[in-house]
C-alpha cells in the first residue's frame, strides 16, 4: 500500500476505536441515557437541638486524641461529595470536548485529501475507458501500468465513504458535547461556590462545638481497651515510662526509669520518636533511689516514692531538685502492700482529669485500697477513701476521672475486675478484659491528655487505647 494509504488506514483505526468508545461510553459516563437532568436535592436543614453521645480513644503514641462522635444524622457534607464530583465531570467532558476538536481538524484535512484523490480517480477512471475503447492503439505495457494504478486507487472509495459516515458522527458529538458542557455549567452555577463554602463553615463551626463540648466534659467512664501498641523493647522486666498529661501539645517528652529499686537515673527524650531511636536528650541523676514502678510526671515534676519508705518525693525537671516531700500517713511500704507482683509496689502514684492521686493499703483499712487526692504542689493528703478490695489481690491500677480501676492480674487473662468511684463513693466489678500480650504488666498507668495506658510489660514498653463513654448535651437540651 502507498504512503498515502497508510495514514488514512491509521487515521480510520483511531477514528473507529474513538467513535466506538464515544457510543458505548459516554452517555453512561455522563448520566445522559436520556435527556433529562434530575434536580439537584434541597439543602438539609439542621435541628436547633442537638445531642451527641461521643466515644473518645487514643490511637497513637504521638500524643494525639481521637475522638469518635455518635451525632444524629444530618448529612451536612452530603452535597460535598456530588458538587466534587460535578466538578470533576465538568472537566472531564471539557477535556473530551478539546481532544474531539483536535481530532475533527485532522479528520477535516484527511478528508480534503480524500476528495483531492477522489478527482484524481474519476479523471484516471475517464482515462481507461479512453483507453480500453482503442486499446489497440497503444503498447501493451502502458495499459497495464495504468490497469496496476487504477487497482491501487479503487479501495478509496469504500474509504471515501466511511470518512463521511466518521465526519458526521464527529459533528454530532461535538453537539451533544455542547449541549452537555452547558448543561453541567448550569448546574454548577445553580449549586454555586456559595453552598459548598457555606455547608463548610458549618462543618468548621460544628467542629469547634464539639470540642468546646469536649473540653467542658472531659470525663467518661471506661467501656473498652485495646492493644497493645508496642512502642519499644528495652530494659530489665520491670520499669516505667510516661509523658506529662499537663504537657503543651507541641511537648512529648517521654520519661524512661528501668528498674524497681536501686536505680536513680532518669532518661529523657524529646519525642516518642526519639524514644524509640534511642536518642536521649538529658538525664537526671535523683537525690534518693525510687521504690517500685508507679511514679508518674505531671505538670513538669515527678512524684514517686522514696526506697525503703512512705514518703513521696516530689522532683522538678526544669530547676533540677526536690520542690516538695511528705510523708503518707500510714501506707505500708517495702513489699507490706504490694501489688500481686511485688516490686516494692505499695504506693502507686497516678494522675487523671481531676489531679494527683495516691493509692495504697494500710493496717488501719486490713491491707485493703486506700485512695487519697494528693495536692500537687505540697503533697498534702486533701481526702482519702477507703475500699474493701485487698491490695496484694490487686494486678495493677489506674485512675480515670477520678475512679479507680483494678485489673484481677498482672500475668495472662488480666482484665479490669474492679472499679470505684471517688465521686460517689461506690463500687462495682466490672468485666473488661485486654490483651497481655509479654505475660508479666508492671506497670500500668492512665495518661489522660493522651487518653491512653502506659504499661510496662516483661521489657516491653506498651500503649493500650481506652474508649470512655461520654453523655454530652447543648445548652438548649432542658
Amino acid at each position: 500500500m502507498s504512503p498515502p494509504l497508510l495514514k488514512l488506514g491509521a487515521v480510520l483505526s483511531t477514528m473507529a476505536m474513538i467513535s466506538n468508545w464515544m457510543s458505548q461510553t459516554l452517555p453512561s459516563l455522563v448520566g445522559l441515557n436520556t435527556t433529562r437532568m434530575s434536580t439537584p436535592d434541597t439543602l438539609t436543614q439542621i435541628s436547633p437541638k442537638e445531642g451527641w453521645q461521643v466515644y473518645s480513644s487514643a490511637q497513637d503514641p504521638d500524643g494525639r486524641c481521637i475522638c469518635t462522635v455518635v451525632a444524629p444524622e444530618q448529612n451536612l457534607c452530603s452535597r460535598d461529595a456530588k458538587s466534587r464530583q460535578l466538578r470533576q465531570l465538568l472537566e472531564k467532558v471539557q477535556n473530551m470536548s478539546q481532544s474531539i476538536e483536535v481530532l475533527n481538524l485532522r479528520t477535516q484535512r484527511d478528508f480534503q485529501y480524500v476528495l483531492k484523490m477522489e478527482t484524481q480517480m474519476k479523471g484516471l477512471k475517464a482515462k481507461f475507458r479512453q483507453i480500453e475503447d482503442d486499446r489497440k492503439t497503444l503498447m501493451t505495457k502502458h495499459f497495464q501500468e495504468l490497469k496496476e494504478k487504477m487497482d491501487e486507487l479503487l479501495p478509496l472509495i469504500p474509504v471515501l465513504e466511511q470518512y463521511k459516515t466518521d465526519a458526521k458522527l464527529i459533528t454530532q458529538f461535538k453537539e451533544e458535547i455542547r449541549n452537555l458542557s452547558a448543561v453541567l455549567t448550569g448546574i454548577q452555577e445553580e449549586i454555586g461556590a456559595y453552598d459548598y463554602e457555606e455547608l463548610h463553615q458549618r462543618v468548621l463551626s460544628l467542629e469547634t462545638r464539639l470540642r468546646d463540648c469536649m473540653k467542658k466534659l472531659t470525663c467518661g467512664k471506661l467501656m473498652k481497651i485495646t492493644g497493645p501498641i508496642t512502642v519499644k523493647t528495652s530494659g530489665t522486666r520491670f520499669g516505667a515510662w510516661m509523658t506529662d498529661p499537663l504537657a503543651s501539645e507541641k511537648n512529648n517528652r517521654v520519661w524512661y526509669m528501668d528498674s524497681y529499686t536501686n536505680n536513680k537515673i532518669v532518661r529523657e527524650y524529646k519525642s516518642i520518636a526519639d524514644f524509640v531511636s534511642g536518642a536521649e536528650s538529658r538525664t537526671y541523676n535523683l537525690p534518693f533511689k525510687w521504690a517500685g514502678t508507679n511514679h508518674v510526671v505531671y505538670n513538669g515534676s515527678l512524684y514517686f516514692n522514696k526506697y525503703q519508705s512512705n514518703i513521696i518525693i516530689k522532683y522538678s525537671f526544669d530547676m533540677g531538685r526536690v520542690l516538695a516531700q511528705r510523708s503518707l500517713e500510714y501506707a505500708g511500704f517495702h513489699n507490706v502492700y504490694p501489688y500481686t507482683w511485688g516490686g516494692f509496689s505499695d504506693i502507686d502514684l497516678m494522675a487523671d482529669e481531676i489531679g494527683l492521686w495516691a493509692v495504697y493499703a494500710t493496717n488501719q483499712n486490713a491491707g485493703n485500697i486506700v485512695i487519697s487526692q494528693l495536692n500537687q504542689d505540697t503533697l498534702e493528703v486533701m481526702k482519702s477513701w477507703s475500699t474493701g478490695y485487698p491490695k496484694r489481690s490487686a494486678g495493677e491500677s489506674f485512675m480515670i476521672c477520678g475512679t479507680l480501676y483494678v485489673t484481677n492480674s498482672h500475668l495472662t487473662g488480666a482484665k479490669v475486675y474492679y472499679s470505684y468511684s471517688t465521686k460517689t463513693s461506690t463500687y462495682e466489678y466490672t468485666d473488661i478484659p485486654f490483651h497481655n500480650q509479654y505475660f508479666h504488666i508492671s506497670m500500668l498507668d492512665y495518661n489522660a491528655r493522651d487518653r491512653a495506658l502506659y504499661a510496662w510489660n516483661n521489657g516491653h514498653q506498651v500503649l493500650f487505647n481506652v474508649t470512655l463513654f461520654h453523655i454530652i448535651k447543648t445548652e438548649d437540651d432542658t
